[in-house]
C-alpha cells in the first residue's frame, strides 16, 4: 500500500506499507525531511539522523540492549546447531540421547530470553507523532502491550510466545515416554505449534521491513536480516513436519532429514542474529 496524505496540521506525508500497517512515513517537519520507518523507530535506530542526539533514550532502544538480544539469539541457535549436528551422529558412536535433548534445551532457554527481550521492546515503543521529539518521552512501562496495528508488535508476539512452545518441546523429551502418541502430543505438537508462530512472526517481520508483502531489497541491512530469519522460519516448519511419528514407524532417513533442516534453520537464525548485533551499532546509545 503507497499514498499520499495530508496530515491536519499541513505537512505532505508519504506513507507505505502492507494493509492494513503503515511501516514507513515520509514527511517535512520544521524544516527537516523526516523518513520514519516503523522497524527502526522500534529498535531506536538511526536516531541520529532525525536529530535526536540531545533526547534522553528508553534503555531497550540502547546499542547494549540490542546488541545482547542478538547475542541471546546467536547462543540458543548455537545450540540448536550442535543439538542438530549430535543427531545425525551414528549410533554406533555411542551417545545416548539424553544429553543431544539437554543440548537442545538449554538452547531453546536464550531463544525465549531474547523472544521476550524483543517483544518488551515493541510493547514500550511510542506512538508515531509528526514530532520526532515526542517519540523519546516517558511512559509507563507495559510487559506485553497491546499494539495489534504495529506488525513489529505482533511478530515479536508470535515469536515470543513460540519460544515458549519449543522450551516444551525440547523439556519434554527429557521425561516422557517413548510411545509414538506421547511423542506426537508432548513433542511434536509443542514444536509445531512453535513453528507455526515463528512462521508468522517472520512473515511480519519481513513485510514490516520490506513495507509491502514481497519485496526484494538485498542491499538493506534490515531487509537481510528479516529475510534470512524468514528462511530459518521455512526450514524450522518444514522439520516440525517431518518429525512427526507415524504409528507404523517411518522411513529411516526421515528423522535425519528433519535434523538437517533444523540445523539450517538454526544456522539461519544465527547469521540473522549475528547481523542484528552488527545492526545494533547504529542505535542510540543511552
Amino acid at each position: 500500500m503507497r499514498a499520499r496524505l495530508f496530515h491536519p496540521l499541513g505537512p505532505r506525508m508519504h506513507i507505505a506499507g502492507p494493509w492494513p500497517f503503515i511501516t514507513r512515513r515520509s514527511y517535512a517537519y520544521a524544516g527537516r525531511r523526516i523518513i520514519w520507518r516503523a522497524r527502526q523507530h522500534r529498535k531506536g535506530l538511526e536516531r541520529a539522523a532525525r536529530a535526536l542526539e540531545n533526547a534522553p533514550v528508553p534503555f531497550w532502544q540502547t546499542q547494549a540492549y540490542n546488541w545482547w538480544t542478538g547475542a541471546l539469539f546467536a547462543l540458543g541457535s548455537l545450540l540448536f546447531m550442535l543439538g542438530s549436528l549430535l543427531s545425525l551422529l551414528p549410533e554406533a558412536a555411542g551417545l545416548p540421547a539424553t544429553p543431544i535433548n539437554v543440548v537442545f534445551f538449554m538452547g531453546s532457554i536464550p531463544f525465549t530470553l531474547a523472544g521476550y527481550l524483543q517483544h518488551f521492546q515493541a510493547a514500550n515503543t511510542a506512538e508515531f507523532t509528526l514530532d520526532p521529539a515526542d517519540a523519546a518521552a516517558p511512559r509507563r512501562l507495559s510487559l506485553i502491550g497491546w499494539h495489534p496495528r504495529s506488525p513489529g508488535w505482533l511478530s515479536t508476539f508470535c515469536q515470543f510466545v513460540g519460544t515458549v512452545a519449543f522450551n516444551f518441546n525440547t523439556f519434554d523429551p527429557l521425561c516422557v515416554g517413548d510411545g509414538w502418541y506421547v511423542q506426537d502430543v508432548a513433542v511434536w505438537l509443542p514444536g509445531m505449534i512453535g513453528s507455526v508462530l515463528f512462521l508468522v512472526s517472520g512473515y511480519l517481520a519481513y513485510a514490516e521491513a520490506g513495507h509491502s508483502y514481497w519485496s526484494w531489497r538485498p542491499r538493506q541491512l534490515d531487509w537481510r536480516i528479516v529475510f534470512i530469519n524468514l528462511l530459518g522460519c521455512l526450514a524450522f516448519m518444514a522439520a516440525s513436519i517431518l518429525a512427526y511419528v507415524p504409528r507404523g514407524g517411518e522411513v529411516w532417513w526421515i528423522p535425519d532429514l528433519a535434523s538437517i533442516l533444523l540445523g539450517i534453520g538454526a544456522l539461519d537464525f544465527f547469521l540473522g542474529a549475528a547481523l542484528m548485533m552488527r545492526e545494533s551499532e547504529t542505535a542510540a546509545t543511552g
